[in-house]
């Protein structure tokens, strides 16, 4: 890893899970990361849901946009977080892989959105202590 790893977070639409983890890493470890997020079938934009749950936290996502994944941003990190997208993610050797298992944000209410939102911060923050800890 190096001194700044890079972090992809990958879902299907990269419009809530991903997008949410990305916005977190972001907000949790600030500078110390690089992060990016894609989708294998990337929606034209960002789950508002989403974006209200992660504003109600302080975090604002309201500017990203989805992305599509590409061999390249899988090859330029360090770590790759797989969200429900299967085989879609390409695997290359050294690179760190997980996938977590959460539920997907689409087509959900407030009330459902903030539990996911509140897991994804707790994973963040044990990634966080393992590939950034503060100085």
């Amino acid at each position: 890893m190096t001194d700044k790893p890079t972090v992809l977070f990958v879902c299907v639409h990269n419009a809530g899970r991903s997008q949410m983890a990305a916005g977190w890493l972001q907000h949790l470890a600030g500078d110390r990361v690089e992060v990016l997020s894609a989708g294998s079938a990337p929606k034209d934009q960002i789950n508002p849901i989403a974006v209200e749950a992660m504003a109600e936290v302080g975090v604002d996502i309201a500017g990203r946009t989805p992305k599509v994944l590409t061999t390249e941003a899988v090859k330029e990190s360090d770590v790759v977080i797989t969200m429900g997208c299967g085989d879609a993610c390409p695997i290359f050797p050294g690179k760190r892989y997980e996938d977590w298992e959460l539920q997907d944000p689409a087509g959900q209410g407030i009330d459902t959105v903030r539990p996911i939102r509140d897991e994804i911060r707790k994973r963040i923050e044990r990634l966080v202590d393992e590939i950034a800890p503060a100085a």
